[in-house]
């Protein structure tokens, strides 16, 4: 242990040493895993929303054949029908209205639910700023998300538009589920009629089941009931429903896989011709460090630790750095009206950090071997 700690010294002086190229080579690890750190950050939020959970009981209600919000109109009627199914422990009937059906980064999503229906069947929702009651008492209140809020600048009191539909904001609203914080909660009544879709006609029904289990059970019931009506049904689990309606989404989110993986070769080359180059200028150096004592081996040892070092200060610098930009800037990637919050998350950060000691690690083999291979008389000569 005191030896790897005399080893581990000497290589952080090696780096002070040649201080511009030590923080040259911080800089471009850190870029590359600023790059990591953000595409696991978009995958890592795609797969909250996406990947099932054993406890998953949600099922969503749309008009088949229909993607976009705009396009999906059903009867509200359908509630009463779908809560008398056997398992069904409540609907609720949502009316919604977008900005932007196709994938934008600045999606604005009004969700119209009953007034009384909100905190019952989303107990979770917490109040940050202003009060539930003012939203209760004026018809054009809106319940803003945590994310949407701060993305826009707004505040309880502000007033805005979109969509042409202009809302008071009552509150600031948190919650577990990440849909909740990218949208503003008006009165279904109100949206109903601000969009102009009529008061009857709502865009999706959410259905909590009672049994996970049988979620497409009652699916299949749900569908089957409204089969032969006018407005026919998909039914579908909520994960499963935003991949397949948000494929393009999906799809854009996928493709960035290639870029983290373009980064991670971009550090581990940037790393190693760094310490190759840096095991070259010391020939000299080393052999002098044999003669003195040190092993083969331990002048191998000097090369990594430097490679860590590198790795270790380029990943806590680019990892740190993306999770401050992703928090300030409260991006939110939209498609056919479902959003996708991109949050920053601890396990995130601490595998690019990990990802970049390994990479420093691996980059340093090389040069390390190239560093102690040398016979000493033939170092001296050649320096």
């Amino acid at each position: 242990m005191h030896t790897l700690r005399k080893l581990s010294a000497l290589a952080l002086k090696q780096l002070l040493r040649n201080r511009l190229r030590s923080i040259l080579t911080v800089l471009g690890v850190a870029i590359g895993m600023f790059l990591y750190a953000a595409v696991e950050t978009m995958q890592s939020s795609l797969k909250s929303v996406t990947q099932s959970s054993p406890d998953d009981n949600t099922l969503v209600v749309y008009r088949e054949n229909r993607f976009c919000p705009s396009t999906s109109r059903l009867p509200e009627h359908y509630q009463s029908e779908i809560e008398r199914i056997d398992g069904v422990v409540e609907a609720l009937p949502i009316q919604i209205a977008v900005n932007n059906c196709g994938a934008s980064l600045d999606v604005i999503t009004f969700r119209g639910v009953p007034t009384d229906s909100l905190q019952a069947y989303n107990p979770d929702i917490e109040i940050t700023a202003g009060s539930f009651e003012q939203w209760r008492n004026r018809s054009d209140a809106a319940l803003v998300g945590q994310h949407f809020a701060q993305r826009r600048g707004l505040q309880p009191g502000d007033q805005f538009e979109a969509v042409g539909v202009r809302v008071w904001v009552a509150g600031i609203i948190s919650s577990p589920e990440p849909q909740d914080n990218n949208v503003a909660y008006v009165h279904l009544p109100f949206l109903q009629q601000a969009s102009r879709i009529g008061l009857g006609l709502v865009t999706q029904f959410n259905v909590r089941v009672a049994d996970a289990s049988n979620l497409q059970t009652v699916a299949d019931q749900i569908d089957a009931l409204f089969a032969a009506d006018q407005s026919p049904t998909d039914t579908r689990p909520e994960k499963a429903f935003f991949a397949q309606t948000a494929s393009e989404l999906v799809e854009l989110v996928g493709f960035t896989r290639w870029l983290g993986l373009g980064a991670v070769l971009a550090v581990l080359g940037l790393v190693a011709n760094a310490l190759l180059l840096a095991a070259r200028s010391r020939v000299k150096e080393s052999a002098i460090l044999q003669t003195v004592g040190f092993s083969r081996s331990s002048v191998a040892q000097v090369m990594v630790w430097e490679g860590v070092f590198l790795g270790l200060a380029g990943g806590l610098l680019g990892s740190l750095s993306a999770a401050l930009f992703f928090r300030l800037k409260s991006f939110t990637l939209g498609n056919e009206g479902l959003t996708l919050a991109l949050r920053p998350q601890l396990p995130v950060i601490l595998s690019g950090l990990l990802v970049a000691i390994a990479l420093g690690l691996l980059a340093s083999l090389w040069p390390a071997y190239v560093a102690a291979r040398k016979p000493i008389v033939e170092s001296l000569r050649s320096a």
